[in-house]
């Protein structure tokens, strides 16, 4: 599921104003990020959605009606849940700095719980962080330490980043969540070249990628067409998961969902409803770079 894109064009928002242009997928996730906080059985407990949703007014849909559509918000949940789990372990493991690339309306600072001494940075463009700014006005999280990084990540974020804190000489714990297959490959392998470089050896990551095996498939391709007809596409596929991250020194696997109790219970109502729905059309990718892989 989508929460920003990254290219040619830029959004525009006043300090707590309504998002636009390419930030509207960002409102798209925070919206089902408020739907299944207020669940009985929500996978994660976010009270901020709520209050960015207000802050934007109208929040839109994803476009298209197809099958994959239904799923999304239950994807959304697991996927939050995935990742909220992976990088608790990574801190807890010692991964003292956190960077979520391409951050849109996370509130991952203020609603896990850090191991003490946690320095979480968000990075996205300068018009997601003053309206996420302005919502968040006068808070910062219980025990973590929050900083925001505006930035382009098609621009030098590198020395953004640096500029504001960070350490290349200590474990990282990375995520890339709803990001990557917004950008062009070249431009992912520029991001993913400049983290490699960032991270010191035992740093961890998370990506969400597009299984390039499933993109035309009946699951699959009329969501990426609903997404390409809204201006949003969808334009980084990966084929080989283990093999593409190995060639920057990453060590990676991608989860095996059906091994997930709360994923199997998300998902069965839609395979039960729709055959032939793909469970490998999304992957959800850890990693951890070797001690010779920078």
């Amino acid at each position: 599921m989508p929460m920003q894109q990254h290219d040619a064009r830029r959004a525009t928002a006043p300090p707590g104003g309504p998002l636009d242009g390419v930030s509207e997928t960002a409102l798209w996730t925070v919206r089902m990020r408020a739907q299944e906080s207020a669940r009985a059985d929500a996978l994660f407990d976010d009270r901020l959605a709520a209050e960015f949703l207000d802050a934007a007014g109208a929040a839109g849909a994803p476009p298209g009606r197809g099958v994959l559509q239904k799923v999304l918000p239950d994807w959304l949940a697991v996927r939050t849940r995935f990742f909220d789990d992976h990088l608790l372990t990574a801190t807890r493991a010692g991964r003292a700095q956190v960077v979520l690339l391409g951050a849109g309306l996370d509130t991952r600072a203020f609603r896990l719980d850090w191991p003490a001494g946690t320095h979480v940075f968000e990075v996205d463009l300068p018009a997601v962080q003053t309206f996420k700014q302005g919502v968040l006005a006068g808070r910062s999280p219980d025990g973590t330490r929050r900083t925001p990084v505006a930035a382009d990540l098609l621009g030098d974020w590198r020395g953004a980043l640096l500029a504001a804190g960070f350490d290349p000489r200590r474990p990282t714990a990375w995520l890339c969540e709803g990001l990557l297959y917004y950008l062009a490959p070249d431009a992912v392998e520029r991001l993913i070249g400049t983290v490699s470089g960032l991270s010191a050896p035992g740093s961890s990551l998370g990506a969400e990628c597009l299984n390039a095996a499933t993109a035309d498939s009946p699951f699959m391709k009329p969501w990426l067409e609903a997404l390409s007809g809204s201006g949003t596409p969808w334009v980084w596929h990966l084929a080989d998961a283990e093999h593409w991250w190995g060639g920057y020194g990453w060590r990676a696997r991608v989860a095996d969902l059906p091994a997930l109790p709360y994923a199997v219970e998300r998902f069965a109502p839609h395979l039960d409803a729709f055959a032939g729905v793909e469970t490998d059309s999304m992957m959800l990718v850890t990693a951890t770079l070797s001690a010779g892989g920078r």
